[in-house]
């Protein structure tokens, strides 16, 4: 979508000023005439009365019908460090993206123009992520510390919602709409790309994005009160949110997401070369994934082994078995979906299935060698100790079949918006 973007204000003049401000907070605003002056003279008077850092505030007026340009205007040729940005189409997301992506500041933050957020919450937000130890920080209503006034149904909506965003999305981030987030600048012009919602779904999408590729998401607790005034339609923006859910759950289940790229190209590569983020989390998922391989091989042995003998019923419950593992650890140990690269990791997981077809088919030779009167209950014991040394290698070998995922490609992927 093209838009058109006019910048005015004296941080914009040929003659302004000769380094970039360290933080750019921006303001999104639509038909917000009453409420826009008062909220930006607070701000600045916060920004100019103590604030350790140089700042600058950008009112980003989101295609406005009333005298919210004026009045914009008006305040950016009074105040020092207020410029305007206008945009030609309404979204909080759309705005907030145009001027993130080009702003020359090291952070970049937003709020609410109701300023229902204290701002002493300001700098613990946005200190993090100067010295460069997270990459984004929100407020958060919702974390052990905030102090919160508001309605009950507003409260119950807002809990709803992100117990929804854990439970569909396994977001971990307690609050995803708090009008109250700072990301670093160059975070956001490789982020953002990724984030297709323009709107109000801007933030979740942004979050999760960005917890999924492993970049650090520094929370602050608020004191939050409620704006009576508030005109957002909460049914519309329900039915965007949840088709917003559906979409990007549909994209991170089929891997379009470079979630690898952005982890690489933003820094957060693991701390031990070989050893991928999140790996307790990572073995759990394997060993469920095995778990359930070996109870389908016994099942298949079991019934296999009076039809077809021994060697035969080991063959064919063990390839079974080893394809379906494949798949299962392919999607959900190693996450790594979609089509591309898939014929070859089957290939090279039955190569792997060679491996474990060597260790217990060498087991029931030797059990067989030596107590030729074995039962089928202690071939079956022999079978799951030889499969517990061939499950070792394979959470070796399948990591060697997956290793693009640690070692991707530079960050390419567009996002048409």
């Amino acid at each position: 979508m093209t838009e058109t973007v006019t910048v005015a204000g004296p941080a914009d003049l040929v003659d302004g000023p000769s380094s970039p401000p360290v933080l750019d907070v921006v303001v999104p605003v639509y038909n917000e005439e009453t409420d826009l002056g008062v909220c930006v003279r607070r701000l600045h008077e916060y920004l100019g009365g103590g604030f350790p850092f140089p700042a600058r505030i950008t009112i980003a007026d989101n295609a406005s019908t009333d005298a919210t340009p004026a009045v914009a205007e008006l305040l950016a040729a009074e105040l020092d460090e207020v410029r305007v940005v206008r945009l030609d189409a309404k979204g909080r997301g759309r705005a907030l993206r145009t001027v993130w992506q080009e702003s020359d500041a090291q952070v970049v933050a937003y709020m609410d123009v109701d300023l229902s957020t204290d701002l002493n919450a300001l700098l613990p937000l946005i200190a993090p992520l100067v010295s460069g130890h997270s990459d984004l920080a929100i407020g958060t209503r919702l974390g052990p510390g905030s102090r919160v006034v508001r309605g009950p149904k507003r409260e119950f909506i807002s809990r709803c919602y992100n117990l929804l965003l854990k439970a569909s999305l396994r977001a971990r981030f307690s609050d995803a709409q708090c009008g109250f987030k700072a990301m670093r600048t160059e975070v956001a012009r490789k982020l953002l790309p990724l984030v297709e919602d323009g709107e109000w779904f801007f933030d979740t999408e942004l979050l999760v994005i960005a917890e999924r590729a492993g970049l650090r998401i520094h929370e602050v607790p608020v004191d939050w009160i409620d704006d009576p005034d508030s005109r957002v339609d909460l049914v519309d923006t329900a039915r965007k949110d949840l088709r917003g859910i559906w979409r990007l759950g549909r994209a991170l289940t089929t891997g379009s997401l470079p979630l690898a790229e952005l982890r690489s190209a933003v820094g957060r590569e693991p701390l031990v070369a070989g050893v991928p983020p999140g790996m307790v989390g990572q073995l759990i998922r394997f060993a469920l994934v095995g778990v359930g391989s070996t109870l389908a091989y016994a099942l298949l042995y079991v019934l296999l082994q009076p039809l077809a003998g021994a060697q035969v019923a080991n063959f064919a419950a063990l390839l079974i078995t080893a394809v379906a593992n494949t798949a299962a650890n392919r999607a959900f140990t190693f996450g790594v979906r979609g089509q591309a690269g898939l014929a070859a990791h089957h290939v090279q997981g039955l190569l792997i299935f060679g491996f474990g077809l060597l260790v217990t088919s060498g087991s029931l030779f030797a059990l067989h060698h030596w107590a030729p009167w074995a039962a089928v209950h202690l071939e079956l014991l022999v079978l799951v100790v030889a499969n517990l040394i061939a499950t070792l290698m394979r959470f070796v070998g399948l990591r060697w079949v997956f290793r693009a995922a640690a070692h991707p490609e530079p960050l390419t992927a567009e996002v048409a918006r």
